[in-house]
């Protein structure tokens, strides 16, 4: 995908003294105080905003914030703590701007942070008289918000088709490289896991895989359903017993190009859903009526972790199971393990991914962790993103 780089910009040195607007993602978790508990995307759109400050540009950066309604302001969607976090960061006061739509006062090695941007009336529906606003504010648009990436707002799409330059920075840039990398230009073998509760909200993601892996392994209630599809019972496991033939049919596109969805040989069972439950590992035939499926077995994990280490690309998404619990955590951490000793290129995203690679440590063995959730799972759909087709748009002239 050719889109125009922030960081080719800078090197070639036109950003010198221009207004450079960033729509970062900064939307981060935080307790009833209002105190960030997670700071990753703060951190992670710091690059930008130094890259823009180096080059000598007058920097504004904004993003949303929770769910404010457009046009009343609550002190509980303010960026506040966002200012105050990211100021410690670049080690420099940070002001917070208010009311920013029709002026903001800026100058060259400054930088502002203007308030959460879904306060402002048309944001989310893009209208194009505030996209036209917002584009007169700057010479540079710049998105670094993979995680906005498939939304078309004012501040992701609108102010790109009428800025006068509009281009990715270096984390969005990143996410393109790392997708381009992962999904049109795989090594092969390219194995893909997709976990999660339910199969509905997925099955599109699992369709278009079927097409393009080969190697499709689910996990959680997702392979409960597929245990069902194969004629193995679940017990009272969680599971969509209408949408086997959906199964089926994935099992079956895969099977026509000689692929495979590996179905459970083992698997951890409990008779409730607790942390201090039993755990029972049964053979996949061997599930009682009133077992629980909590986890794939050690034989399964064993035989996926072969699997993966010989990998040429792995395309990650869920845990495999209630990995928060201890005792059925050993499915998501043997193949947490297992991808980070595979020479695959690897892609990571989700919430809970994340947390499993967190809690794993395996940070640094992942070839690239996306900071997208649903614009992560919209790219394995098979989708076009918004902020991606109107940057590719803008570099064709």
């Amino acid at each position: 995908m050719n889109v125009l780089r922030f960081t080719d910009l800078c090197a070639q040195g036109k950003v010198a003294g221009q207004r450079v607007f960033i729509r970062a993602d900064l939307n981060v978790p935080q307790d009833d105080s209002g105190r960030i508990t997670e700071d990753t995307r703060i951190r992670a759109s710091v690059p930008c905003i130094r890259q823009a400050l180096d080059a000598g540009a007058a920097v504004m950066v904004t993003s949303h914030l929770g769910r404010p309604t457009e046009g009343q302001f609550k002190p509980a969607d303010s960026l506040a703590p966002v200012a105050a976090r990211l100021g410690e960061l670049l080690g420099r006061e940070v002001p917070l701007v208010s009311d920013w739509v029709d002026g903001v006062r800026v100058a060259p090695g400054q930088v502002v942070l203007l308030e959460n941007c879904r306060l402002n009336k048309g944001e989310k529906k893009n209208d194009e008289t505030l996209a036209r606003k917002l584009a007169a504010l700057t010479d540079i648009y710049v998105n670094d918000a993979f995680g906005t990436a498939h939304r078309a707002e004012a501040t992701t799409y609108g102010i790109a088709q009428y800025a006068k330059v509009a281009c990715a920075g270096p984390l969005l840039a990143a996410e393109i490289d790392a997708i381009t990398k992962a999904l049109a230009q795989p090594s092969r073998p390219l194995v893909a896991i997709v976990a999660g509760s339910k199969v509905s909200t997925k099955l599109t993601i699992l369709e278009s895989l079927a097409a393009k892996v080969d190697q499709l392994i689910v996990g959680g209630g997702i392979a409960n359903t597929f245990m069902l599809a194969a004629g193995l019972s679940i017990g009272k496991s969680l599971a969509e017993p209408d949408l086997l033939d959906q199964a089926k049919a994935v099992i079956e596109a895969m099977r026509a190009r000689g692929a495979a969805v590996p179905i459970p040989v083992d698997v951890v069972t409990a008779k409730a859903f607790a942390a201090d439950a039993e755990a029972t590992v049964k053979d996949a035939s061997d599930v009682a009526d009133d077992d629980l499926i909590l986890d794939i077995g050690p034989k399964t994990a064993a035989l996926l972790a072969a699997q993966l280490r010989e990998a040429g690309t792995i395309v990650w998404n869920g845990p495999v199971g209630v990995f928060e619990f201890d005792a059925f955590a050993n499915g998501t951490k043997t193949i947490a393990h297992a991808i980070a000793e595979s020479r695959a290129f690897s892609i990571a995203g989700g919430g809970d991914t994340l947390a499993a690679i967190a809690k794993y440590g395996i940070e640094d063995k992942v070839g690239y962790i996306s900071t997208g959730g649903g614009a992560f799972l919209e790219v394995l759909e098979g989708k076009t993103l918004p902020a991606f087709e109107i940057l590719a748009k803008r570099a064709a002239g």
